[in-house]
């Protein structure tokens, strides 16, 4: 059955299915000393840069907490919107590794500002209260929309002005790197962003991130916080290989096009019904739109996909790298019939 429930639904490439059984074939270092690993550290460097550096992990949430907690002291804590993955879908994972306390405002169409920022400095040097130290934004957002590469600059510089660092949640990079037409580098090492959450699960991998920093001197200590938890994977060339074919040829940008295409495609189609309200535009792969009542059920037995906000009707469509063009039209076909009805 093929969903719009999310990306993380969607198989795995064959391409990377292939890297994964080349590297079961012979004995290997464990605990990234593979050579696996090590070429895929390169793949890494020449995407974002030379200084980058590089830890892979198993789990978006693990990329997300352990790198977060590397950067922060006890009584330090990390702004992001009320909507960030780490707030809402990580299960308190962050506040209870790191002992650190997340610094939520309320999201302006997924993103958060300078001034939301600004709003946590009358803390600064109040023995009282949580110190500010980290701006975690998620790109693409948690509802589907975009930072462009002048907003991101700016939370950097402002950021930095301030003795603050700038995270990313990456785990659609790809599609906004794709939809915003730049490269990796120019999206994260250019803007200033300090490190990176980032993810390939979402866009054809099978399973792992990679944690990358922009700079070794602030993250020296990662590997132990790594070990600590509970991430230094002893057979990391299963995860660090995927990364290797995903890089080159620029798997990574043909699959996120794709996804972004049949993204766009939809919104294209759903708007010739009025019925249908789009919550945004599919500037990557994710969809959000307010649909009638009695037509959420029959779509879902189609093409199963998430109800966001049950009492306004709000749904959440999400298209991958293997969601083609039929299944698209298909799926409009049925809209077609209820809009009929």
């Amino acid at each position: 059955m093929k969903m719009f429930l999310s990306d993380n639904n969607s198989g795995v490439h064959p391409r990377i299915l292939n890297a994964i059984c080349e590297c079961n074939k012979e004995h290997e270092y464990p605990y990234g000393d593979d050579s696996y690993t090590k070429k895929a550290i390169v793949k890494l460097k020449d995407a974002f840069g030379p200084n980058a550096d590089i830890y892979f992990v198993g789990t978006g949430t693990a990329a997300n907490v352990i790198s977060l907690s590397n950067f922060l002291r006890p009584f330090e804590g990390v702004i992001c919107a009320d909507t960030a993955h780490i707030n809402v879908d990580e299960c308190s994972a962050f506040e209870r590794f790191s002992s650190c306390k997340l610094l939520y405002v309320p999201n302006r169409n997924g993103k958060i500002t300078t001034q939301d920022i600004e709003s946590f400095f009358s803390s600064i040097g109040d023995e009282h209260q949580t110190q500010p130290k980290v701006v975690s934004i998620s790109q693409l957002t948690e509802l589907g929309t975009l930072y462009t590469l002048e907003e991101i600059r700016e939370i950097a510089d402002f950021a930095h002005k301030h003795d603050l660092l700038l995270h990313v949640d990456g785990a659609r990079l790809a599609n906004a790197a794709v939809a915003l037409n730049v490269s990796f580098k120019e999206m994260i090492v250019d803007t200033g962003v300090d490190f990176l959450s980032f993810g390939g699960t979402k866009n054809g991998m099978m399973m792992g991130e990679a944690i990358i920093s922009m700079n070794s001197d602030i993250s020296k200590h990662l590997k132990y916080m790594r070990k600590q938890g509970m991430h230094l994977i002893s057979k990391m060339r299963y995860i660090s290989a995927q990364f290797i074919p995903y890089l080159e040829d620029d798997l990574w940008m043909k699959n996120a096009k794709q996804a972004n295409k049949m993204a766009a495609l939809l919104v294209s189609e759903v708007k010739k019904f009025p019925q249908i309200h789009l919550m945004n535009q599919g500037e990557g792969n994710m969809i959000f739109a307010q649909i009638p009542q009695p037509w959420i059920q029959p779509l879902k037995d189609m093409y199963d996909f998430y109800l966001m906000e049950e009492s306004d009707n709000i749904v959440r469509w999400v298209t991958s790298f293997d969601t083609t063009e039929d299944e698209i039209y298909t799926f409009v076909d049925e809209i077609k019939k209820l809009a009929n009805k």
